[in-house]
Formats: structure tokens, C-alpha cells, sequence
């Protein structure tokens, strides 16, 4: 509005007046009256509380302080300076401008005045003053976490050395404090040796990008988080995994580094060269946007998306490689080996010398590779047994990166923009593999809006610790665990060897060992995977609340970001969580709150009709107030449940609920879970039309759910009783079908049925079949277990096919068409219904072989050659994921748009009790949607595009099964 009242003043070239002698009442003094009489604290307000304003595009403002126009001290000074020319005509029009500059001072008076009687703005659900408190602690965690464990390191050592006296310190932590003087000082070292041979060690400049404390600081709490969570055992952890890791996190603690004093070089610069000129004005306002965002980036005119913009075009800090990262990190991990020390405590040794060891070592160990019988050797990092012990107890100690964000993440913008502020995010979890990167960096943004859309939503989703739960598992872990699916504290005490010669004898003490030491391993990385879990639940517990960024893996299904405590996790990650936002039950989600009961306790209960489950719940009130009334001291019926602790969380909410004057008025913070049967099955039967498979798998109105897995048992029962009636001497398998008459059941078959569709193979089904024998004790005899197992995976494909023979069909065709891609040596690519575009990653590795100061490293490299057979067996368990995942994002957004709370974990949909039914209708909606979406003939259109040269099968026959009858069936999710 200014401008244009300015701009129409200076395009008339009007004269108000050319005498200096001109009454205070002229129009170019009443102009500067009212100029003069704004109150600007109060348009600064504005300026800061209102996002979109008028004034706020008026680019001459600098800090708010006072009006500087083009070449001009003031606007009557830019009238005066007009040509005389049409000074006729032109007191009309200034007559004009300046009442409607009245107004408009007028307005902003009466906005400014309003604005301070009402309550501040609120940004995601919260007063602004608080979102931007939380904000700038969201910075903080994710640019400071390093420099504050090293500050703390520091001020230890200082405290150490002022009161000469060592501090009563946990034992990781004084650990941690031992290694860090001696680590840095070599780091320091190093990085003294390397300005005198400037230019001869590859690797040096990136180490001096940050400071030996903060190096050091890293090392030791990477090594040891990796220690603690590696997939090769506790304690253990490869040589090149363990470089690329600790080369990564210096990598991205020096990209925040640089970016910092980037942008606070560019501000002193700037600083010295400031002219009136508006160019120089215009670096000066945007240089002073970067010093903000990066000193506080809590300032309430800073908008999210030039925040990242800023951080972009001033950021010219180049990514390492993994071969650079390799070389950082060994270098540190060797110095780490060098400096790094552990001794007993004193008790435990005599007189003499202390034992001093060695806290890590470098070593070569043989692996047996996966369904082979090869073995290669490779170079690792063992952690001493003494620091082995304490590792379950050290992840209080560790910096966790990725934690929960306090704010809503970041909306997804590009494939490479959104989550977290200044750690780097990804929409897609490629894992190096080129073709996906290159492709999903390629795709128009628009395109990829469906899946940010999305993804926005289910990172939006606010929740919090549900403190009861947490203090019981705290309780119950303190006492040694073993209680609602937690793992033993103590490890399984490992047998004598026997004083005998006795060969047999010998042989069964080493395999009784040998399984005592691999139970004891499992129970060692499960109990520090809990410890992670709960520290992290620990940290959040006071918390308002807190969201978990989400991204997707290659085929397109959502993960959250942070991997310890989130919905995605174990029962007990499940029942610690719950959902920030409380919402009264209402008569519908006091009912539903009961069948979510039924449905954790499950046992066979989660089978019945829906007013079965609410009569099994109604019938054990009782037994739900004494669970939430006495956990451990009661009856513990809740430990019963297939799912404890969020059985148990749902007791407490029931309790409270059935207690209180009103109980539909009760809050609940409870998700409820709506999970879809044998989902897999369900998207083959839409896929094909297929009835027989819609029925099986409750796509269609039934009296109470379908139980598929049951049905398959059966199966396979009546399978196996013929086959015993047969002859052993002509008829081998009739000996192992006498034997599994008694064994099988509906856990029996039920992962091979779940996974059947995901491309389970026969020596898979054969293993997951002998895993369930051996939990049983079934068999005493390995042999016999074995043979047992193979026979029973046998028939229970067979059982499978003769029920899905449709589904079979399409699987058949999607392999066909994955043969011939790969055939041509491509990799299958397609696009997801939400225009995801996904490549199958599967090529043949190749060797890169990298000398660091360690060792030479092997470095993994794609290769143009596909592994034909692996893109042809995965295509179909891929594409199916890829479908389950649109369906759940498509649900999540029409939920959002609803009002509703959403949260999803591939095939189970979570809401609040009350909002369960709007739920069930929207998620069967979206499932229609999808498929009546021409899925098959997409995706033959995109081969051809994709693969001129080639011709595919034509599309497999399908059924006349009417996808509507989806909107009807009540138990397709349930």
C-alpha cells in the first residue's frame, strides 16, 4: 500500500510546493506529520507477529527503525524534488494520496492495537514464544551435542586437576574421561604434523575441519555406540564399518562447522563495506538474515524454507566420499587403539603392577557367509572384556544421534530437503545405490509432492512418554528383567567340562557350550538395545512432547528416522509410546478401547466377532483394575498378553475411564490399531479380482474375521494325515508326516503364510518352520528336526498355492517380466501410485580397495552387472510393498485432512478410540481408490517405455471380485 501511494506520487512528477515558506498545513508537512507520527515500535510488532502484511514487502525498512525510499530522506522530500511540470493538476491527486495515507496509518494503528490485546500466534498447536524456545533447543541438539560432550570433558578434567582428586564417576563415563586427554593430544599432534608436510597426507585437510577435542569426543562415543548396537555381536564391530561411520559423523559435524563460520565471515565482511548504496544495503539485510539464522534461528520472521535456502547458497562445503571418510575415520580409530587404556580395579589384582590393557584391538575374523559354506576373514575392531561388561549400562553416557525433534520437522520440500534443520536428510534411504539417487534427484518436485505431502503428515504426528508404563519397566529392568518380554539380566551360566575322556561326552559339553555362549551373546545385545530404548524414554519423559521425521526406503514405505524408541519398535516401544493430544472416549471408543484390549491380549481371542472381543474384555474387569491397580503385586494378568505392556497401558487408560463419573468423557492418549489380514495376501486378491483370496483374507462381509492362517493349517493337517497313512518303505515323508501330526497349528504356518507373499523361499519356509520346532522342544534330535522341518515347509507351500492359485498366477507374471528386464542386464524400475520412482538396487558388488593407516580396506562398489536372479525373485515383494505403502500414505493424508490423528506402521493404522470408525471408512476408501487405479496396466505401459526393445507377457487372467464390497466388509482392517 505504501509503495503504491510512493510509486503513484513519483510517476505524476507532482509539485506540491516550491516555496520554502510553505505552512505547516501544506500537504507535504501534513505528509510528514503523519509519517513522523507512526508509532513504528508498534508497526515492528506487526512486522514480526504477522506473516503476511503489506508492509512487510516494503523492501526499504532495514531493522525496523525508520523509512529509507529510494535516493530520498522522506516522502515529502521525494514529492518536492518532482518537475514543476503539471503542478496544476496535481493538488488533487496529493489531496487523494494523503487521505488515503490517513487510512492506511489508521489501519496499521488500529492492527497494531488489536494485536497487543490479543494472545500471541500460535505456530504447530503452540503459543509462538514457546515453538521458537523449543526451536532454538532443536538447533542447539543438532549443533552442539559433540562440542557439549567434549566441553564436558573438559570441565572434568579441569575440576580433576583444581581439587586433585578424581570425581565418583560411572564407570563408562570415567572411561570416557581417561581416553580423552591422551586421544586428543594425538589428534592434536597430528594435526601439528600436518601443516609441516602440507600437501603429503590426503587425508589431513579434512581433519583439520574440526578440532581435536571434538574429534576425539566423536571417536570414542561412535566406537563405542557402535560396540553396542553392531549386527556382528557386542563388542565387536568391522574395520570398514566402523571407518565410514566415524568418518561420516566428523563429516557432518564439519559441514555444521563450516557452515558457521561461512556465514559469520560473511557478516564481519560485510560489515566493513557498508555504503548507502541500496546494493550494499541489500547484502547488508541478507547477510544479517544468515548471522541470524545461525546464531539463534529462532527469530520470529524466519521462515523455515529460507532458513534452508540460506543454509544452501552459503554452504560451498563439498561431501567427502566414502573413500575419504574411510581414511578420517581409520586414522582416528588407530589413534583411539594407541591411547585408549582399561585396568582392572584395584581389588582385583595384588601387590604387583597394574594390569593396564589395551581398551580396543585390532584383529582378523573368519565369517561363515550367509547360505554358503564359505567363510571370509576380515578385519576387526574387539572391544577388551572388561568394557564388554559395562557396554549395557553405557548408553546413558552416549551421545544418541537423530533423536526425536521437540518441533514439528521440517516440511519436505525436495528430495534432499526436510526432517531435521542442519542434519543431512534424505526422502530416500538409497544406501549408495547410484541409479535410485540419480532417478529419485531427476523426478520433478512436483511429482514427489503426494509422498512429502505425506510424509509432513506422519511427522506431524505429536507424541509423548507415558510416564506409568515407563516407571514399570524401569522397576521390573532394575529387578533383572524376565518380566512382559524383556530380556534376562544375567546371563546363563556356562557348563562344566566334564572330567572325562569320553569323546561323546566331550562332544556334547562343546555344543552345550557352544549354545550357552550364543545365548549369552543374544541376551547381551538385547539387553544394551533396551538400554538404548529406555534411555531414550528417559531423556523425553518431560517432554511435552515430540515428533519422529519420517522418510521412506527404496520401495517406498515410511520409516521414522530416529531408530531406538519409535512405533515401528517392539511391544515395549509400543507401550512406553502414546499419543500427545488426548481425546474424550465417546461411546464408540470406549467400545473400541475394549476390543483393542482383546486384540493385545490376543491368544486366539483377537479372532472372534467384535462383540465377543467386548464381552472377553467386559468379562476380566476384574483383572484389568488389578493390572492397573498392582502390576507386579496383583494377579499380573496383563503379563498373559500377547502383547504386555501395551496390554497394560490400555487398563491403566480403562480403569481410569470406567472409574471416573462419566466415562465417555474420559481422555485417552491411546493409539488404536486397525490391522490389516495377511495384507500382503489382501493386495494380490485386489490385484487379480480375486473372490476366492478376498474371501480368505476378509475383503468381504463376514460374520466374524476370516483367519487365513487357520484355514492353512488345516490344509496342511489333512495334507499330512493322508500322507501317514501311506507306506515308509515306499513313501519316506509318511515317517516325518506321523511325526508332525501333533505339531501343527496355526503358529506353526503363520510367518511362512505372512511371508509367502513377500517372496519366502522353501529353505526360508524350512527355517522359520524349524525355528518354531525347536521352540517347542519338539524334537530332541537336530537331524530329526530338520528332516521334520522340511517336510512341513513342503507341504504348507502347497497348502498356500491351492488357496491363492490368482496370486500365484500374478507373482508368476511379475517374475516373467522381471527375467526379461534383467535378462538385458537393466534393473526393474517402476513408479509408485504417489509417483515415487523406484529402482531394485540388486547389482553385482564390486572391490575398491582403499590403504588407510589401519589396513587396506575393501570398499563396496556398484557395478553395471545385475544379479539377474535377485531381481527377478524380489520384483513381486518389492511391488507389493511399494502398493502397502501408498495405501498407508494415502490413508494418513486423508486422516490428516479429517481432523484425525494418524499414525502407521506399514499395514497397522493407529488412531485415537473416539476417531476409529471415521478411521476404518477412510482407510477402505483410499484401498478402493487404489485399485480401481489400472495398477498392471501401468505398469506394463512403463516397461515398454522404459524397455522398448523388449515384450512382455500379456497381463494374467483376473477375477470378477467388485472392490466395493471392501467398503462393506468390517473386518478388512480390524
Amino acid at each position: 500500500m505504501w509503495r503504491n501511494i510512493l510509486s503513484r506520487a513519483s510517476l505524476r512528477k507532482i509539485k506540491i510546493f516550491s516555496d520554502s515558506s510553505s505552512t505547516t498545513h501544506s500537504p507535504a508537512n501534513r505528509i510528514r506529520s503523519i509519517l513522523l507520527s507512526l508509532d513504528l515500535n508498534g508497526v515492528a510488532k506487526e512486522l514480526a507477529t504477522n506473516r503476511i502484511n503489506e508492509l512487510g514487502r516494503l523492501s526499504p525498512l532495514p531493522h525496523c527503525q525508520h523509512f529509507a525510499f529510494r535516493g530520498y530522506a522522506t516522502a515529502a522530500e521525494a514529492i518536492d524534488s518532482t518537475d514543476p511540470e503539471d503542478e496544476s493538476s496535481g493538488s488533487e491527486e496529493v489531496n487523494e494520496l494523503i487521505t488515503q495515507m490517513e487510512k492506511e496509518t489508521e489501519r496499521v494503528r488500529k492492527k497494531a492495537r488489536l494485536a497487543s490485546k490479543q494472545p500471541s500466534e500460535f505456530i504447530a498447536g503452540m503459543p509462538a514464544k514457546k515453538y521458537y524456545a523449543l526451536r532454538q533447543r532443536q538447533v542447539k541438539i543438532e549443533t552442539e551435542e559433540w562440542e557439549r560432550a567434549a566441553k564436558d570433558c573438559r570441565e572434568t578434567l579441569e575440576d580433576m586437576c583444581a581439587q586433585k582428586l578424581a570425581p565418583n564417576l560411572p564407570y563408562v563415563k570415567s572411561l570416557f574421561l581417561g581416553w580423552f586427554e591422551p586421544l586428543r593430544d594425538a589428534i592434536q599432534a597430528d594435526l601439528d604434523a600436518f601443516k609441516i608436510k602440507r600437501g603429503k597426507i590426503p587425508y589431513a585437510p579434512y581433519m583439520e575441519m574440526l578440532p581435536a577435542d571434538m574429534m576425539a569426543v566423536i571417536t570414542m562415543h561412535k566406537m563405542m555406540g557402535l560396540m553396542m548396537t553392531n549386527t556382528d555381536g557386542v563388542g565387536v564391530v568391522k574395520v570398514v564399518h566402523a571407518t565410514t561411520q566415524i568418518g561420516e559423523a566428523i563429516e557432518q559435524e564439519a559441514r555444521i562447522k563450516s557452515f558457521m563460520q561461512t556465514t559469520k565471515k560473511k557478516k564481519n565482511e560485510t560489515n566493513e563495506t557498508v555504503s548507502d548504496e541500496l546494493e550494499s544495503e541489500s547484502v547488508t539485510k541478507e547477510t544479517e538474515k544468515v548471522r541470524k539464522q545461525v546464531d539463534t534461528l529462532i527469530k520470529k520472521n524466519t521462515n523455515a524454507r529460507l532458513v534452508r535456502y540460506i543454509v544452501k547458497k552459503h554452504d560451498s562445503f563439498k561431501s567427502w566420499g566414502q573413500e575419504t571418510q574411510a581414511k578420517v575415520g581409520a586414522r582416528l580409530i588407530q589413534l583411539l587403539i594407541e591411547t585408549a587404556h582399561v585396568q582392572p580395579q584395584a581389588e582385583q589384582f595384588d601387590d604387583g603392577p597394574p594390569d593396564v590393557r589395551p581398551a580396543f584391538k585390532q584383529t582378523q575374523k573368519n565369517v561363515t557367509l550367509e547360505h554358503t559354506k564359505c567363510s571370509r576373514r576380515y578385519g576387526c575392531i574387539v572391544c577388551d572384556p572388561l568394557i564388554q561388561k559395562g557396554l549395557e549400562k553405557s548408553a546413558r553416557h552416549v551421545v544418541i544421534p537423530y533423536m526425536p525433534m521437540l518441533i514439528p520437522p521440517r516440511n519436505w520440500t525436495r528430495f534432499d530437503e526436510g526432517a531435521h534443520f542442519f542434519w543431512r536428510s534424505f526422502i530416500m534411504k538409497t544406501h549408495g545405490a547410484k541409479q535410485q539417487f540419480t532417478i529419485l534427484k531427476r523426478t520433478p518436485k512436483e511429482q514427489l509432492e503426494p509422498v512429502f505431502k505425506a510424509l509432513d503428515t506422519l511427522g506431524n504426528t505429536k507424541w509423548r512418554i507415558n510416564k506409568k508404563v515407563l516407571s514399570l519397566v524401569d522397576r521390573i529392568w532394575a529387578n533383572g528383567g524376565r518380566l512382559g518380554d524383556l530380556v534376562d539380566r544375567e546371563d546363563v551360566p556356562l557348563p562344566e567340562e566334564p572330567d572325562t575322556e569320553d569323546p561323546e561326552e566331550i562332544k556334547l559339553w562343546k555344543w552345550k557350550l557352544k549354545d550357552a555362549k550364543k545365548e549369552n551373546g543374544e541376551r547381551h545385545s538385547q539387553r544394551c538395545d533396551v538400554e538404548f530404548k529406555l534411555e531414550v524414554a528417559r531423556k523425553m519423559k518431560d517432554e511435552e512432547g515430540f515428533y519422529y521425521p519420517h522418510n521412506v526406503d527404496f520401495r517406498g514405505r515410511a520409516y521414522p528416522m530416529h531408530p531406538h524408541l519409535n512405533h515401528l519398535g517392539s511391544d515395549l516401544c509400543r507401550g512406553i509410546l502414546e499419543f500427545c493430544e488426548g481425546k474424550p472416549l465417546g461411546e464408540s471408543g470406549l467400545r473400541w478401547l475394549k476390543i483393542h484390549i482383546a486384540n493385545l491380549y490376543a491368544g486366539g481371542v483377537d479372532k472372534f466377532a467384535y462383540e465377543d472381543r467386548v464381552a472377553f474384555t467386559e468379562s476380566h474387569l476384574e483383572d484389568i483394575f488389578d493390572s492397573s491397580d498392582r502390576p507386579l503385586e496383583g494377579k499380573r494378568w496383563w503379563l498373559n498378553a500377547e502383547d504386555p505392556f501395551q496390554c497394560l497401558a490400555a487398563c491403566i487408560n480403562l480403569s481410569e475411564a470406567l472409574r471416573s463419573p462419566f466415562p465417555e468423557a474420559a481422555l485417552s492418549h491411546i493409539p488404536i490399531h486397525q490391522d490389516g489380514s495377511c495384507n500382503g495376501l489382501q493386495h494380490y486378491a485386489a490385484l487379480g479380482r480375486d473372490r476366492l483370496g478376498a474371501v480368505a483374507v476378509n475383503l468381504v462381509t463376514g460374520e466374524k474375521p476370516a483367519d487365513v492362517y487357520a484355514e492353512i493349517a488345516s490344509r496342511v493337517l489333512e495334507i499330512m494325515r493322508q500322507d501317514a497313512q501311506e507306506d515308509p518303505n515306499t513313501f519316506p515323508n509318511a515317517t516325518y508326516a506321523k511325526l508332525m501330526l501333533d505339531q501343527v497349528d496355526r503358529k506353526l504356518v503363520k510367518q511362512t503364510v505372512m511371508t509367502s507373499v513377500y517372496g519366502v523361499t522353501y529353505s526360508g519356509a524350512r527355517d522359520q518352520i524349524k525355528k518354531r520346532l525347536k521352540e517347542r522342544g519338539a524334537f530332541e534330535d537336530d537331524s530329526q528336526n530338520f528332516h521334520a522341518a522340511c517336510y512341513a515347509a513342503r507341504i504348507t507351500l502347497t497348502a498356500l498355492e491351492e488357496m491363492f492359485d490368482a496370486a500365484k498366477g500374478i507373482k508368476s507374471w511379475f517374475g516373467e517380466c522381471a527375467k526379461i528386464i534383467a535378462s538385458e542386464n537393466k534393473a526393474v524400475c517402476w513408479t509408485t501410485p504417489l509417483g515415487l520412482p523406484v529402482v531394485q538396487p540388486y547389482r553385482k558388488p564390486g572391490r575398491h580397495l582403499v590403504k588407510t593407516t589401519l589396513q587396506v580396506l575393501t570398499l563396496q562398489r556398484e557395478t553395471d552387472k545385475v544379479l539377474a536372479r535377485k531381481q527377478m525373485t524380489a520384483f513381486a515383494p518389492n511391488l507389493i510393498h511399494s502398493l502397502d505403502g501408498s495405501h498407508m500414505m494415502m490413508t494418513a493424508v486423508a486422516c490428516n485432512e479429517a481432523g484425525l490423528s494418524f499414525a502407521g506402521v506399514h499395514d497397522s493404522f493407529w488412531t485415537h478410540a473416539c476417531d476409529v470408525d471415521v478411521m476404518n471408512r477412510i482407510l477402505r476408501e483410499k484401498f478402493v481408490e487404489l485399485y480401481e487405479k489400472p495398477i498392471l496396466e501401468n505398469l506394463v505401459e512403463s516397461f515398454q517405455k522404459s524397455f522398448p526393445g523388449l515384450t512382455f507377457p500379456p497381463l494374467p487372467d483376473r477375477g470378477d471380485f467388485d472392490l466395493k464390497e471392501v467398503l462393506r466388509s468390517p473386518y478388512f482392517f480390524n
